[in-house]
């Protein structure tokens, strides 16, 4: 786990990360890196490459493997150590806290900067890599492709979309990015899943997150993931967070990511709050979106 990682990256020497970097290095070019071309790729001697082996394979941050050779690859730990250390030598992270959310696809960690932030690690590709190699772009027209290389596209994917959307969109103000890992604002509220509206606020959020919705695709971008597990609701509006699949308006698929975060979004006020939300053609609402013309969904009760 990242709390305990940021323990071990106090421990850790300098020579520790040049091996570190020199197992990602070599990831670049195969899944698992052979121990003899480790001494070239971290820098360091044979000697010096097997005793920092040992250091970082005892704290599990690297993990290794016979098949037609000896071969080691990073662990999930090991990246983030990586990551952890530049965030550090920025002085963007001083110290890990607690869990904020823990999913399939990210780890999502309180840290303490000049002021409380969310660190985000993509884990993309390391438990489920065949569905992310079939559904993001970004892992298209590579012979090889880690899933190392596919959390940091993801993350780097988000980071560019958080940068662009912010602040037009209420999305979280990104802080800092490195390889696979995002530190970003906090959420200022629970999911829309856990959140329980009161009668009269139900049109008027499903209201605030479809014009945020609007305010991306004129900026640019459909989320293409859009659901009552990303959206957050405070006492100051709603925030859309989790960006990484998001889609450029000109991708040939645009029309139909939207349409379908159009009716995720409708079709889960409509199942949680079915007396207050007003029957309406979704992709009529999709429409006005494209066409820069949504106000409310009322107009199409």
């Amino acid at each position: 786990m990242v709390e305990n990682v940021a323990g071990v990256v106090r421990e850790l020497e300098t020579e520790d990360f040049y091996l570190l970097s020199g197992v990602e290095q070599g990831m670049r070019f195969s899944e698992w890196v052979a121990r003899e071309k480790l001494p070239e790729f971290a820098g360091l001697t044979d000697e010096e490459t097997a005793y920092r082996l040992d250091r970082c394979s005892d704290r599990d941050l690297v993990e290794g493997k016979t098949i037609q050779y000896d071969g080691y690859r990073l662990a999930f730990e090991g990246y983030d150590a990586l990551a952890l250390h530049t965030f550090a030598e920025r002085d963007t992270v001083e110290g890990v806290g607690a869990p904020l959310g823990v999913g399939k696809e990210s780890d999502v960690y309180e840290v303490s900067s000049y002021r409380s932030f969310a660190l985000k690690f993509h884990r993309e590709g390391y438990t489920n890599f065949r569905e992310v190699m079939e559904s993001r772009d970004y892992t298209a027209d590579r012979d090889h492709v880690s899933w190392l290389y596919t959390a940091r596209k993801a993350a780097e994917r988000e980071h560019e979309t958080l940068e662009t959307l912010y602040p037009d969109v209420s999305v979280p103000r990104p802080i800092d990015h490195n390889r696979h890992a995002i530190v970003m604002e906090k959420l200022p509220g629970p999911e829309l899943a856990d959140a329980r509206l009161e009668s009269q606020q139900v049109v008027g959020v499903l209201d605030l997150i479809l014009r945020e919705v609007a305010t991306a695709y004129r900026a640019g971008y459909v989320h293409a993931d859009l659901s009552e597990y990303n959206v957050a609701v405070g006492e100051d509006g709603v925030v859309i967070f989790d960006w990484p699949q998001s889609v450029d308006t000109d991708h040939e698929n645009a029309g139909e990511l939207l349409d379908r975060d159009v009716e995720n979004l409708i079709g889960y006020f409509a199942r949680k709050y079915p007396n207050e939300t007003p029957a309406v053609d979704e992709r009529a609402v999709a429409q006005a979106i494209r066409d820069g013309a949504f106000e409310s969904v009322r107009e199409f009760a």
